[in-house]
């Protein structure tokens, strides 16, 4: 039998000067600390393993000193690459103190490198970066003056501009477990998430390099059942048990057995958040939720949608995820962000990152710090404090509807939410819809190109981004445009025909949200622009049961396109369209009879592949133009 299981400090004798190491950890999720305390104390009585490169994706820490905090000493680092640096601090001071050569990457594209460098390729391609600050013709993702070599360029592929990410060899990986045989076998069944700690694994040992476990206990050789190895024993060269102490399932504390899925809790128990500033943007964001739609919420301000969600009995009727993996359940909320109560699903955060940068996200709702005029953010630096990307640019860059939020300015801000409106008491110290922003994370350009919804909702008003820039669409009652809207911006926005924000936002009780969100009027799905001669039918969440629902379908349409009198072209959206297999040659016969009467062409669109073979089939049957596109932008491109 092989004899795998060391100790800490035999483990980290491996480590020699220069080396790459590779360190596991969502923030506070699954960090190694054992072997983090074991190099750190090496370190400090030797002096060696000097100018390592920490490679890292979700920033393995506590937002103080814990974590790979520990390993922000003088002459230990020589190079950090990081995906998201706000719960490391320490090491954040490094590369702004230009004391390390330091790159911010996207999480995802870290999350990927690690495959690639598994596969033994030179490099990651992705379109995620594109336009933010991690495309090098900004900057590249360098921190720091210390920072010279170009890790990211420009390249054509396909016909398409994307960023080729290079790939570099791991010499040592810290991950982590729960249970480990003899051989090296790895389960994980009492951690919070599976994190990338087999990707890691792999691209170390196919790199050449030495990969360490930490685990909390050790299991009989061939006991452990192998549907929940995560890790085989071939890719773990030794294995340390963790004194309990170092080994917390996160970095917060105590053991939640809901966040391993363990036990499933009742989610009912949750108080709901007090009526305040923070509660009205969570509100109005809830309203974008839609039926059967996938949802990724970030951490702080986005979080507080999740309450909503559950307050207003509306999250059974979605999914929410987080990037680290999770899917389903109540994404959990401050340092324990990146865990889920009662989740579905625990996947790999790179297979997570593989479904959003695809497109699999319906609405991202994220932080809004700094905005410019052109609807770009910056998440990621200010001044001395770096957070970093994370997850934020794969996220915000390939979700179809994208929501930042946040209070209108910071630093003292004080709002009072009372009878139906919203007073300003005392205005905040900084303003965070300036002219330019230190750091471009989300680029709002790049977005418009694309055609993506986007929306910026504040405690005061929401803005809209157009082509030409944000456009102010919504006001608060009780908010006066030009004192507290315009005064405390540095740019002007457009404004046409601005709406008041729905007055339930600013009522104590529930907004019963369940009965908007499963009632969208048939009236209000359907909507004619005379100038481009188009109408546009939003089927979103729709459901389709009987007979009646289909002509009700039919009248809605009639009385929307009889009025105009000439035929018109129409773009149909079908996602999350749901339709009875019964009444499928009834609804397309009606499509057929509303098509020969008021329509030139349709174009139809969704993002769900079983609808579109099934109604493409009922269509075609009926002899009408059988292609349904995936994309809202292809099926516009087909009726212009």
């Amino acid at each position: 039998m092989r004899k795998k299981v060391v100790s800490a400090a035999e483990a980290i004798a491996i480590l020699r000067d220069g080396d790459t190491l590779c360190c596991s950890g969502f923030g506070s999720n699954g960090v190694p600390m054992e072997l983090i305390l074991a190099l750190e104390k090496r370190f400090l009585e030797t002096g060696s393993p000097r100018d390592l490169t920490l490679l890292f994706g979700g920033g393995p820490g506590d937002g103080a000193t814990g974590g790979v905090n520990h390993l922000a000493l003088e002459g230990m680092l020589k190079r950090v690459i990081g995906g998201h640096y706000g719960l490391v601090p320490q090491i954040g001071k490094l590369a702004l103190a230009s004391k390390v050569e330091a790159y911010n990457l996207p999480l995802g594209v870290v999350s990927h490198l690690y495959r690639d460098i598994a596969c033994g390729l030179p490099g990651t391609v992705s379109k995620v970066g594109l336009g933010t600050f991690v495309d090098p013709r900004l900057e590249g993702g360098k921190i720091g003056s210390k920072t010279t070599e170009d890790l990211v360029s420009v390249i054509q592929l396909g016909g398409r501009e994307l960023l080729y990410y290079k790939t570099l060899p791991i010499s040592v990986a810290f991950i982590r477990g729960t249970s480990a045989d003899a051989e090296g076998n790895i389960t994980m069944e009492r951690e919070t998430l599976t994190q990338d700690v087999l990707a890691i694994a792999t691209a170390t040992k196919n790199s050449g390099g030495f990969v360490i476990a930490q685990v909390e206990r050790i299991a009989e050789r061939g006991s452990l059942n192998p549907r929940r190895v995560k890790v085989p024993g071939i890719l773990v060269d030794c294995v340390v048990v963790a004194q309990a102490e170092n080994h917390p399932q996160n970095l917060n504390g105590a053991y939640n057995p809901a966040f391993s899925a363990e036990v499933r809790v009742p989610l009912d128990a949750i108080a709901p958040m007090p009526l305040d500033e923070r509660k009205v943007i969570a509100r109005r964001a809830a309203f974008e939720l839609l039926p059967n739609s996938v949802v990724n919420l970030g951490i702080g301000m986005p979080e507080g949608v999740a309450a909503v969600a559950n307050e207003e009995k509306i999250l059974k009727y979605m999914t929410l995820t987080a990037e680290p993996g999770v899917i389903g359940g109540m994404p959990a909320s401050g340092v324990n962000f990146g865990a889920a109560t009662n989740p579905d699903a625990v996947i790999d955060m790179n297979q997570q990152f593989d479904f959003y940068d695809g497109g699999g996200l319906d609405l991202a709702c994220l932080g809004l710090a700094e905005c410019d005029p052109q609807g770009s953010i910056n998440v990621s630096r200010f001044g001395p404090k770096l957070a970093g990307a994370g997850g934020f640019i794969n996220i915000t860059q390939n979700s179809r509807t994208v929501v930042f939020v946040g209070t209108f300015t910071a630093g003292g801000l004080k709002v009072m939410v009372e009878d139906g409106k919203v007073t300003i008491v005392q205005e905040g110290r900084a303003r965070k819809f300036v002219q330019k922003i230190e750091q471009v994370t989300f680029s709002g350009p790049y977005a418009a190109s694309t055609g993506q919804n986007v929306l910026y909702v504040t405690e005061r008003c929401v803005f809209k981004l157009t082509p030409q820039g944000l456009e102010l669409i919504e006001v608060a009652p009780g908010i006066d445009i030009e004192r507290d809207i315009l005064a405390q911006m540095d740019f002007k926005p457009i404004i046409h025909t601005p709406q008041v924000m729905d007055a339930r936002i600013f009522l104590p009780e529930v907004m019963r949200l369940n009965d908007t969100l499963l009632s969208i009027s048939l009236v209000d799905r359907m909507q004619y622009d005379a100038a481009k001669g188009t109408a546009y039918y939003n089927f979103q969440g729709l459901r389709v049961t009987n007979l009646k629902d289909v002509q009700n379908i039919r009248h809605a349409a009639e009385a929307l396109c009889k009025p105009i009198g000439k035929k018109i072209l129409v773009v149909v959206n079908y996602d999350n369209f749901q339709i009875d297999e019964a009444v499928v040659d009834d609804y397309s016969a009606m499509v057929k009879e509303l098509s020969d009467l008021y329509y030139t062409d349709v174009s139809r669109y969704t993002t769900s592949a079983f609808m579109r073979l099934k109604l493409g089939a009922a269509l075609e049957s009926r002899g009408l133009a059988a292609h349904i596109f995936e994309t809202p932008q292809e099926a516009m491109g087909q009726v212009r």
